[in-house]
């Protein structure tokens, strides 16, 4: 027993180890072309303002606006997309709503008013919603007027210079398939969640993403702030929606077809983070479901290509870091009978093995983070600060994400389930979670390995039994309150209109706030 052990729990911590070398890795390639990141900063010059109404040359543009049920946030996006510079009769605006509640209506409304001022604005409603986001886009993309498609959520805010600052990179390149801008976090101080999902976001687009554009590996379009060139998305097959990160499937398939994929960091949309931690999981469950159905799909088809050998490396790496969840919760569940059964390593063992492991899946976040900062200016003693409450938020997720990870493997597509957004109406959806029983019950476990470990002797680890029992806890304790209060309010709208209580509700599905009155499910 205490050889499995053993064996077990410096396997999963040496698998997590390679993860944190790979991050090493991004942050070495990022220092090594830093040169030719700076020249892609400033290689490209935007059209400029002056004089830009009058310019017939320039590529017909449409944009593409995918809505779901977005009653707090339709009308903003399409305020800020009729405010892009860029001559009226090359420009059109397809909103694409699948929505079911109240948001047809506002958004009828608002495309009549922007007719009114002259502009080409194209409303597009399906009732089925085949396909969900992948199908709407593919619906419209149809009969769009445009050779270049920019596409943003419905929480995004579009600056006016976007189109003058993407759209020459396809004007100098032919081969250029598509364009991601980075992006903005408007509500990144409103909380430690919004934050530290900040710093996520910074770390992929500001590494990872630097990283593989600058070096030439390949890349995905994040699926909201950028911009396609129609002909690539034809020539990779079109948006298909047999996985959940159609983005992501689209994006490897453009590549293989030989687009080049080209990264604008200082091109900048702001956007919404989920302020709740169910929306939070939501997503990113979507984001890990997603992630391991295009690994099945092509990830056999990219080690097959005639890719360089870096390249496929990298895209493994890419299309797999999701698999680390199941790890942290098997090492967070083989921690405590380690502790108790394996005797207290002495000093030099420690700093043989020990150290190097803790360096290797810590340290390597440390320098990948505090890059992420750097680069947009920020301190990188900020996201050292940060670093422990990203930690232990991964570690809470990971239950959750790991049961993404076994439903990617077992099945391909799957329900969309978009991400509840604020906007400008406080509580207007609220995405539904079950009771997180299982992440109670690690952090129950993980607070036993902290006693253990300082018991035992086993110093190196209390500091990660503490963030597993913190992260776990946070995230349980969050989920719970979030969810017992909707329930809660639920259930007064039910009992003041003469409704039972439901029963039982489906697990992470989004529903209005009843005490907005919404009249409309959103999935």
């Amino acid at each position: 027993m205490h050889l499995f052990l053993c064996t077990a729990y410096f396997t999963v911590l040496a698998v997590l180890a390679m993860y944190g070398l790979h991050r090493s890795h991004l942050v070495l390639t990022v220092l090594r072309h830093r040169k030719a990141l700076q020249e892609l900063k400033e290689g490209v010059p935007a059209l400029p303002a002056e004089g830009l109404a009058a310019r017939t040359e320039l590529p017909h543009v449409t944009i593409q606006l995918p809505l779901y049920n977005e009653a707090t946030v339709a009308g903003r996006l399409l305020d800020h997309v009729a405010a892009i510079e860029y001559p009226r009769e090359r420009l059109e605006i397809q909103v694409l709503d699948d929505s079911t509640d109240e948001t047809r209506a506002m958004v009828r409304e608002k495309v009549g008013e922007l007719r009114e001022r002259g502009l080409d604005v194209v409303y597009i409603h399906r009732v089925d919603r085949t396909g969900y986001k992948a199908g709407a886009l593919d619906n419209g993309l149809r009969v769009a007027k445009g050779s270049l498609v920019a596409i943003f959520d419905a929480d995004f805010l579009p600056q006016t210079d976007f189109l003058r600052a993407v759209v020459p990179h396809f004007i100098a390149d032919p081969k250029v398939g598509m364009v991601q801008a980075r992006w903005g976090h408007m509500n990144r101080e409103q909380s430690l969640l919004t934050r530290t999902q900040a710093l996520m976001l910074d770390g992929h687009h500001l590494v990872e993403n630097r990283a593989r554009s600058a070096a030439g590996w390949l890349f995905n379009f994040s699926g909201t702030g950028g911009m396609w060139r129609k002909e690539a998305i034809a020539s990779a097959g079109g948006w298909e929606h047999d996985t959940l990160t159609e983005d992501l499937d689209l994006s490897y398939r453009a590549q293989l077809a030989g687009w080049r994929f080209v990264y604008r960091e200082n091109v900048v949309t702001p956007a919404e983070l989920p302020e709740d931690i169910s929306a939070f999981r939501a997503q990113q469950f979507r984001w890990a479901k997603g992630t391991v159905q295009t690994a099945r799909k092509l990830l056999g088809r990219v080690l097959r290509s005639d890719l360089s050998l870096m390249q496929r490396i990298e895209a493994t790496f890419h299309m797999t870091p999701h698999f680390a969840y199941p790890l942290m919760v098997l090492l967070s569940v083989l921690l405590l009978p380690a502790l108790v059964l394996m005797p207290a390593t002495d000093l030099k063992t420690m700093l043989l093995i020990d150290l190097p492991l803790v360096i290797g899946t810590t340290g390597s976040l440390a320098a990948f983070y505090a890059m992420a900062e750097a680069a947009q200016g920020r301190r990188r003693l900020d996201a050292l600060r940060q670093l422990p409450a990203l930690l232990a938020l991964g570690a809470g997720l990971a239950p959750h994400l790991t049961k993404a990870v076994w439903e990617g493997l077992r099945s391909m597509a799957g329900e969309f389930v978009r991400t509840p957004k604020k906007g400008t109406t406080q509580g207007r959806y609220r995405a539904a979670a079950d009771l997180p029983t299982i992440e109670i019950a690690l952090a129950l476990t993980s607070g036993a390995s902290t006693v253990a470990s300082i018991e035992t002797g086993h110093w190196f680890a209390t500091p990660f039994a503490m963030l597993f029992t913190f992260g776990y806890g946070y995230v349980a304790f969050f989920v719970a309150s979030e969810q017992l209060a909707r329930r809660k309010a639920q259930a007064t709208v039910d009992a003041a209109h003469g409704h039972p209580a439901a029963a039982s509700e489906p697990p992470a599905a989004l529903v209005p706030d009843p005490s907005e009155g919404g009249d409309g499910l959103a999935a």
